[in-house]
């Protein structure tokens, strides 16, 4: 069995089955499938494979982002599904059938760009002398003589006539380039072209710039067009670091974003464009605005590289030695600008959900069949903690977190008492979401349960809305005043059919009385979360 093999027979079943597959290929870091009905592959529950970087429809291929190790997932795949590889070309061609007429046009001008002028013109010559050769010839003599008057005749027709004519049509253009790029408004040329360049990989449209810079490098002995490709490329990668740096507690997430920030910088963008900025938006926003300003800089300085080399941080190998110092600050700049842009907007547009996961990173223990089964006297001992929790609250109870708004009661919703966040609970004990000290204890209701933390940090639990009227009955403490406890020691347990009979909501709240030496509170709400496990509240 492969490495990976289930993980081949998820993405297989996903995708609807090997009879959906029409072709499959890869390429660098992607596995690339042209579906007979793409509306049959479960995209989202493709992308929360944890093998998956990303996914995203292309000309009509379905790719599927899997890294550096795509080879060995493909070969697995195609054992597992009985299916025969083909090559891109092919996949391309099978493509088609998918594509609507736009898509249609943009491939077949990236087609038309990316090869030299002079080539494309000549290959057309070629075509069209072995189709007159193939009909006046006798058949007799047919595959003899078409494919040797085609050929001669076309070589000398490059040679003389349309290799001349196609080197001029590409040096006008190269001309146009050149101008634009030195000329008056080269600051306006150097603005768009930065700012557009990630959305032609998309498209990819960017292969025609491969054409236009071998025609600078041949016309003007360098190209100015190719650094700003790898600032673009750069900086599509520091928006991605933006959001390592958002989302540094999410485990999920860094597995994704790390090697996609990574491979960015080493040239090889699909990762991070596809897997990373695109999936929230702004980041590739971002990137984009920091390209732009790092291109028109760059513009600004003449810097020119010697040849095409590698879009990321090694480009600067590439690029003439007179002018590295002056890329160097382009780099820096491709640095600096979408990472600060990512976290500024990642801090107001992220959600807490996709900041910090769903409590990947807790520990596993199943505390839900505690409930209900641990005595009063066993709950005076305290729970060893596999964790620290440090600078974290984790889930009180099992159930969904809401924000303190939607508790329908005054005082908590208005944030009187302090701030903080609720459970709808669907289990029936109430356990310490972190370390510390009972200090607070209502005797008589038996409804909240007050801790203090080393760092003199206090929060208030609470269980129901006006519960205190129940005075106590379905309410056990399961802990003394002054008593030690760790994180996920069972504090109260309470009887939540009596809570709803008795016509109160039992819906539970957690409210940061006193601050004490904590700061920068992030409170996780709008996710299902697990007692023990997920954490709900992250300060410093």
């Amino acid at each position: 069995m492969g490495k990976y093999t289930q993980d081949a027979q998820q993405l297989l079943r996903l995708i609807g089955g090997k009879e959906n597959i029409a072709a499959v290929s890869h390429c660098v870091t992607r596995m690339r499938f042209v579906l007979n009905d793409p509306s049959k592959a479960d995209v989202e529950a493709i992308e929360a494979m944890k093998v998956v970087k990303g996914s995203f429809t292309q000309a009509g291929q379905f790719q599927v982002i899997i890294g550096n190790a795509v080879a060995d997932f493909y070969n697995d795949f195609v054992k597992v599904a009985g299916v025969e590889g083909v090559s891109k070309d092919a996949v391309k061609q099978a493509a088609k059938k998918n594509q609507n007429v736009l898509q249609k046009v943009i491939a077949a001008l990236a087609e038309i760009f990316a090869p030299l002028i002079p080539a494309i013109m000549a290959a057309f010559v070629l075509v069209y002398l072995e189709r007159f050769f193939r009909k006046i010839s006798p058949q007799v003599i047919s595959s003899v003589v078409v494919p040797f008057c085609s050929l001669v005749l076309a070589v000398m027709a490059a040679h003389f006539i349309v290799g001349p004519i196609g080197w001029k049509i590409g040096s006008a253009i190269s001309s146009v380039v050149y101008a634009g790029i030195t000329g008056s408004f080269k600051v306006v040329f150097g603005a768009i072209f930065g700012f557009v360049y990630a959305p032609l990989v998309i498209t990819g449209l960017h292969h025609m710039s491969n054409a236009i810079d071998l025609q600078l490098i041949a016309d003007y002995g360098g190209t100015m067009l190719w650094p700003m490709i790898a600032l673009s490329n750069i900086a599509q990668g520091s928006a991605v670091m933006g959001m390592i740096i958002l989302q540094k507690k999410n485990v999920a997430a860094q597995e994704v974003n790390v090697p996609a920030g990574i491979s960015c910088y080493l040239g090889v963008t699909e990762p991070a464009i596809f897997g990373v900025n695109l999936k929230y938006g702004f980041p590739f926003i971002c990137g984009m605005i920091g390209s732009a300003i790092s291109a028109v800089v760059c513009v600004m300085t003449s810097t020119t590289a010697n040849a095409v080399g590698v879009g990321g941080i090694p480009g600067i190998l590439s690029i003439q030695p007179k002018y590295m110092g002056s890329f160097a600050i382009c780099m820096v700049i491709a640095f600096v600008i979408p990472m600060t842009l990512t976290f500024i907007v990642g801090k107001k547009k992220l959600s807490m959900a996709d900041r910090v996961g769903a409590g990947d990173s807790a520990d596993t223990v199943d505390v839900s069949a505690e409930a209900g089964s641990i005595s009063a006297t066993e709950n005076t001992e305290t729970t060893e903690l596999n964790g620290d929790g440090a600078n974290t609250l984790r889930a009180f109870l099992t159930g969904k977190v809401i924000p303190l708004k939607e508790v329908n009661d005054g005082v908590f919703s208005e944030g009187v008492m302090g701030d903080g966040l609720a459970i709808l609970p669907e289990n029936d004990t109430l356990y310490a979401p972190c370390d510390g000290e009972v200090t607070v204890l209502m005797d008589e209701s038996r409804h909240a349960c007050g801790l203090t933390l080393e760092n003199g940090m206090e929060i208030l639990l609470h269980i129901g809305i006006d519960t205190v009227e129940m005075q106590g009955d379905g309410f056990e403490y399961l802990v003394s005043l002054n008593q030690k406890v760790k994180q996920r020691t069972p504090l109260v347990r309470f009887d939540r059919e009596k809570i709803r009979t008795a016509g109160h909501p039992d819906v539970t709240v957690c409210i940061v009385t006193e601050e004490g030496n904590a700061k920068d509170f992030e409170f996780v709400t709008d996710i299902h979360a697990e007692a023990g496990k997920t954490e709900i509240v992250l300060f410093n």
